[in-house]
């Protein structure tokens, strides 16, 4: 039974297109041969050290387990599409990572910290992307939306857990953050938010995770006044 439970774990992966937990895999079967969750977890042990010597890697993240290609590959697979894949603007990256670390925080607090205005189409691409979600209302005037970022923010960044984010106070450039976690996404989302180029998250465990995001942004980075990624007119939350 074990060899058949690796090659239908195998195959299920290579079949479902997203991650799969460890609970949804023992759905794969009728109650009465259901494997128990050890077994799977064994069986799953087997895949990953199978494919060692192969082109492609079984991960966990968030959500559980995939298969993808792995990523010193990237530069030859990637040219199997003719597009190149744009990179976000400053700005977004500027958000997203604040949402990141120091979530929970609405657009108001992200802008006194940038300093200038949050674009609508910043929030809109990080919603419609599912990265970020809105997790409740902060108590004060007006009840400004509060986001954090989701599951789905973790699994495209092959993370587990938020703490596996670099800590943002080692990271002296926002810029290379692009480069910790792969900041790239599909050509057709550059007109929403580019330079040109273009069940969730939890809050980050570290105390003082909030003081090092302030800390980093503060010191490290100008105060940026773009006419693409800031609205003039619109009303802080």
């Amino acid at each position: 039974m074990e060899a058949g439970l690796v090659q239908i774990l195998e195959g299920a992966l290579l079949a479902a297109g997203e991650p799969l937990s460890v609970q949804r895999m023992t759905l794969l079967f009728e109650e009465n041969e259901r494997p128990s969750k050890e077994d799977i977890r064994a069986a799953i042990k087997l895949v990953e050290e199978r494919c060692e010597d192969r082109g492609y890697e079984l991960v966990q993240v968030a959500s559980g387990y995939r298969f993808q290609v792995r990523q010193d590959l990237a530069t030859w697979v990637g040219r199997l599409w003719q597009e190149r894949p744009a990179r976000y603007s400053r700005a977004l990256m500027e958000t997203l990572s604040l949402i990141a670390y120091r979530q929970p925080i609405t657009r108001g607090e992200i802008e006194e910290i940038r300093g200038v205005a949050v674009s609508t189409n910043i929030i809109k691409t990080l919603l419609e992307r599912e990265w970020v979600r809105v997790v409740g209302h902060r108590d004060v005037p007006g009840r400004p939306a509060m986001y954090a970022t989701t599951r789905q923010f973790l699994d495209y960044f092959n993370l587990k857990s938020l703490d596996q984010l670099p800590p943002l106070a080692e990271i002296k450039e926002l810029d290379n953050l692009s480069g910790e976690l792969a900041l790239e996404v599909p050509e057709q989302l550059s007109d929403l938010d580019a330079d040109g180029q273009q069940e969730g998250g939890g809050v980050a465990s570290q105390p003082d995770t909030e003081e090092k995001a302030a800390a980093a942004l503060d010191d490290d980075q100008p105060q940026l006044e773009d006419a693409d990624d800031v609205e003039q007119d619109s009303p802080k939350d």
